[in-house]
């Protein structure tokens, strides 16, 4: 683990992003809320909000950071198939929250899985990566645009 208690604390912000691709059957029922294992919605927010706060159970050498917030936003995107989900964790302290977002993206992708795989076991996850970050010595990072991430505003039908 490395040193930062020589670090001044400042506030920080990490989104990240990630995006599940299926067919076209699992993508309307997912939309429709007609899976047997329930609401893919409120489940994989609610799991990626676990999964941020627990990333330093989970990654070796991750110190384990207070949140402020953890929040997961659903872009489904009906002309691709596809489910893009974006994670935002904030803190005050020494070190980023990149890892917990980065986290939290993951598992909430994971999430959809497992509620769709029912329906489809082909279904991809696919694009995890860094959006932004914001805070501490190295300030500002925003990913290029032109990323592989599906990104846009939220679906008004989406929980």
């Amino acid at each position: 683990m490395v040193d930062v208690s020589a670090k001044a604390d400042s506030h920080r912000v990490a989104v990240a992003g990630a995006r599940v691709r299926m067919a076209t059957v699992t993508f309307d029922k997912m939309m429709a809320g007609n899976l047997a294992k329930g609401d893919v919605f409120a489940t994989a927010r609610i799991a990626g909000i676990q999964a941020a706060k627990q990333c330093a159970q989970l990654i070796p050498l991750c110190h384990p950071l207070p949140l402020t917030l953890v929040d997961i936003d659903f872009h489904p995107d009906a002309a691709s198939h596809c489910l893009g989900i974006v994670a935002t964790c904030k803190t005050a302290g020494k070190t980023g929250v990149e890892m917990e977002a980065l986290t939290a993206a993951s598992v909430a992708a994971l999430t959809v899985y497992d509620m769709c795989k029912a329906v489809e076991k082909g279904i991809v996850i696919e694009a995890i990566q860094l959006l932004e970050k914001a805070g501490g010595k190295s300030g500002h990072w925003q990913a290029p645009a032109g990323s592989e991430f599906i990104q846009g505003p939220p679906a008004k039908d989406t929980p």
